[in-house]
């Protein structure tokens, strides 16, 4: 499938018809997603009539907007209109049916998009790797054995097994750019409250970012544009200073996954190793937040419904509903110093790369992986190094390297609000073929 601008643009030079897209992508998600399981629900007649209406607009000689008729779907924690928000749990199937699409929704149908499907992902949005008790697990298109990352799996596996040209999904310590390096494909999470949050089922309030996947950088570009309200900043002139996250981000890391990001980092003009300050430290008051919030979020549902729960969700909800408040409230003080700490970083360098992943996609259903010598547990540490990013709120995206079988992602970060930067370079390496797919030309 071509990328959301090329399909756009087909669709309003005539070359393809609104309608006809979407009836062919429906029944393209409809042959695959019984293999992948991408999708939890779709929204054929919504769509088909969105299409028409499109196809209509077009023949009348009315302006259509930048993404007209292009298909995109939304993990099941965003509210579509008529339908109870399931957030990949069963206890909210007996919620009301949303009064209204989420916000980010109804800004793409505005440019003209047309939502299919909601998308599968982990239990209130609590993982890594999509294996929901309730829904099933979210296969890697790549290879069927093994996970497509989470907890917006369903939506990075959907983009890159081609059902749709880009999803939307939810980050709150990695949950866009996990399933996108594991997937190989585009994954941005923005600088902390840029895109808005209405309508999104929450998480953690504090650390809850709204993300996109793509599979080319001008559309990521294209997204971030219509989905943000603050204008882009302007692009950055070369020579850029590029900063290799060293210690804690090389200590813990497969060396394939090392390999991506020296990739990467020799395919610019200048970079040098720097220290994010207590990456570790940042974490740990991740996981207190994170834990003492979703606890508190669920707290009735926990004391009311624990059977529905999925287990692997249930038992850490319910650990983080009993942390003491102090030990969250210094978490939080924490934030506030590193926030301070990095941002003395950004008088040396640009922009900094670091691994997406400490290892490619592990086997679905497996508990542990050998990192360094030591056996790990597989799902906390797919996010070891996107947690300590998230938590300090900053722009990060995932760019896609190919070195063998199963792809990796390197994230490539900002500060704040310079999106326009990561942006850049994406498009800057895309161009240069950078962690191209070996079977690609």
């Amino acid at each position: 499938m071509p990328d959301a601008i090329a399909l756009a643009t087909a669709v309003s030079q005539g070359e393809i018809s609104a309608t006809h897209l979407i009836e062919t992508t429906l029944h393209t998600i409809a042959n695959r997603n019984p293999q992948l399981n991408c999708f939890t629900r779709l929204y054929p007649e919504r769509a088909l009539a969105q299409a028409q209406a499109i196809d209509q607009a077009r023949q009348a000689g009315d302006p259509l907007g930048p993404l007209a008729g292009v298909p995109f779907g939304v993990k099941d924690l965003f509210a579509v209109q008529g339908y109870p928000t399931l957030a990949g749990s069963r206890i909210n199937r007996d919620l009301a049916p949303a009064p209204a699409d989420a916000w980010v929704i109804q800004r793409l149908q505005q440019a003209g998009a047309i939502l299919v499907g909601s998308q599968n992902m982990d239990e209130y949005a609590y993982g890594f790797v999509t294996e929901n008790a309730h829904y099933g697990c979210t296969r890697n298109p790549h290879d069927p054995t093994r996970s497509a990352g989470g907890s917006s799996g369903g939506s990075a596996a959907a983009v890159a097994a081609d059902l749709v040209p880009f999803s939307l999904g939810s980050d709150t310590n990695g949950s866009v750019r996990v399933p996108a390096a594991l997937c190989g494909i585009y994954g941005l999470k923005p600088t902390f409250g840029l895109i808005p949050r209405q309508g999104m089922f929450p998480f953690v309030h504090s650390l809850d970012h709204v993300g996109i996947f793509a599979r080319t950088s001008r559309d990521l570009d294209l997204l971030l544009h219509l989905l943000s309200p603050r204008d882009p900043q302007a692009e950055l002139s070369w020579p850029w200073r590029i900063g290799v996250l060293g210690g804690y981000f090389r200590q813990q890391a497969w060396e394939i996954a090392l390999a991506a990001v020296d990739q990467v980092a020799q395919a610019l003009p200048t970079s040098h190793t720097v220290e994010l300050p207590y990456p570790d430290l940042a974490r740990a008051a991740a996981f207190l937040i994170t834990a003492a919030e979703g606890g508190s979020l669920h707290l009735e549902r926990l004391r009311q419904r624990p059977q529905d729960f999925d287990p692997a969700t249930r038992d850490r909800l319910l650990a983080g509903a009993l942390l003491p408040a102090a030990w969250v409230d210094r978490a939080r003080r924490v934030r506030t110093w590193l926030s301070r700490e990095v941002s003395q970083l950004w008088q040396q360098v640009d922009i900094l790369l670091a691994p997406a992943t400490p290892y490619p996609a592990p086997l679905l259903g497996q508990q542990t992986i050998l990192v360094g010598g030591e056996e790990v547990l597989v799902r906390p540490n797919l996010g070891i190094f996107t947690q300590p990013i998230s938590f300090l709120g900053l722009p990060a995206l995932t760019y896609p390297v190919w070195l063998g079988e199963l792809p990796l992602g390197v994230q490539l970060i900002a500060p704040p609000y310079q999106e326009q930067r990561l942006l850049q370079l994406a498009t800057h390496l895309e161009k240069q073929g950078v962690g191209r797919r070996f079977d690609e030309k």
